[in-house]
């Protein structure tokens, strides 16, 4: 109950606080903003109606319209819940973090930010039938899209993967089981690191569903009850249960106990122990937490369980609320972290 509460609250702080801008760096050089749409061929067939075609903002670096042959590493920005890659940023102040921090040393890179708000407010970015599969969306459909359109160096090690609360989540998530794709990932206040149970409102929950004709309907529901929706479309899906096509982890109000085992397995504190290896070859894993922020606690047991297996990793607690600082974090820890750790040539190890 205590860990969806605090998720539930850290992700309505997440919808309604603006973040500290950090000052304008002197010198900093423009970069360039595409809106581009890539086509989802993993989420196509998504019974909950989500777009297939997605919103995605790449943003390139000052030199890169003037050297023609150069290429460049890139990092996969994933957004949290309730917003969408637009939104997201404006929270973080991009492109002004990315000019300040290629200002203050940063080697220049490519930073891509894919859409993946769905019906509910957000896919988790998980596999389900109900929303589709975004971990493969941002894995392999956003990956080859932009290799494929842009002077990237198409190699693992030149790729990193970043993301806060429910973006932290699937960065988490998607670089446990990807390490062929990425080679370094960030996770900003993680969401949804342990199992969870039913919130006491679950009876009130069911109701309203039962009132429901179609996803979208969700819209007019409360903040805490969308998030509930979006995780049982994610975790819970129910091809043969129309017309939202999931299972709620309550039934009249009772716990059922099989639809909590499919929550915990996706739970990354939960599934960790079979990606040990997976894990191993990161050239760099960072975490980072406001000490203000109710996800402090499963962003240290994340932590406590990379250092149990000897994995490398770095880990911040910082002053801050779960979004006070996200964009100063951006532009001075996430750009610098990646510009320590991506390749920027290709077949660098």
């Amino acid at each position: 109950m205590l860990a969806l509460a605090t998720f539930l609250a850290a992700a309505e702080i997440s919808a309604q606080v603006q973040t500290e801008v950090p000052p304008v760096e002197p010198g900093a050089k423009p970069v360039s903003v595409e809106h581009i749409k890539i086509h989802g061929a993993a989420l196509e067939g998504n019974l909950e109606g989500d777009a297939v075609d997605r919103d995605v903002l790449v943003f390139l670096p000052p030199s890169y319209a003037r050297e023609k042959s150069r290429r460049y590493p890139v990092v996969y920005a994933l957004h949290g819940y309730s917003i969408g890659a637009e939104q997201w940023s404006k929270e973080i102040h991009v492109p002004q973090t990315i000019e300040g921090a290629f200002a203050r040393g940063a080697h220049e890179m490519i930073v891509v930010l894919p859409d993946s708000k769905t019906a509910h407010n957000g896919s988790m970015y998980s596999s389900s039938v109900t929303t589709g599969n975004f971990e493969i969306f941002i894995a392999h459909d956003v990956v080859q899209y932009i290799d494929a359109h842009y002077r990237t160096i198409p190699e693992r090690m030149s790729r990193g993967l970043v993301g806060h609360s429910m973006g932290g989540y699937g960065a988490t998530r998607i670089s446990m089981k990807h390490p062929d794709v990425f080679g370094s990932v960030y996770a900003m206040s993680p969401c949804c690191l342990s199992a969870r149970e039913p919130a006491a409102s679950a009876a009130d929950l069911e109701k309203s569903v039962a009132d429901l004709k179609a996803p979208l309907d969700s819209a007019n529901l409360p903040f805490f009850s969308r998030v509930q929706l979006a995780s049982a479309a994610a975790w819970s899906p129910n091809p043969n249960n129309p017309p939202l096509y999931f299972d709620l982890p309550t039934k009249g109000g009772v716990p059922q106990p099989d639809i909590l085992a499919k929550w915990a397995a996706n739970a990354p504190l939960v599934f960790m122990d079979q990606y040990v290896g997976n894990l191993r070859q990161y050239r760099a894993i960072a975490l980072d937490v406001g000490d203000q922020d109710g996800l402090r606690t499963d962003t240290g047991k994340l932590h406590d369980a990379l250092d149990k297996y000897a994995i490398k990793n770095t880990f911040e607690v910082y002053s801050g609320t779960h979004t006070s600082a996200v964009a100063v974090r951006f532009q001075n820890h996430v750009m610098p972290f990646f510009s320590a750790n991506l390749c920027e040539h290709a077949g660098c190890r």
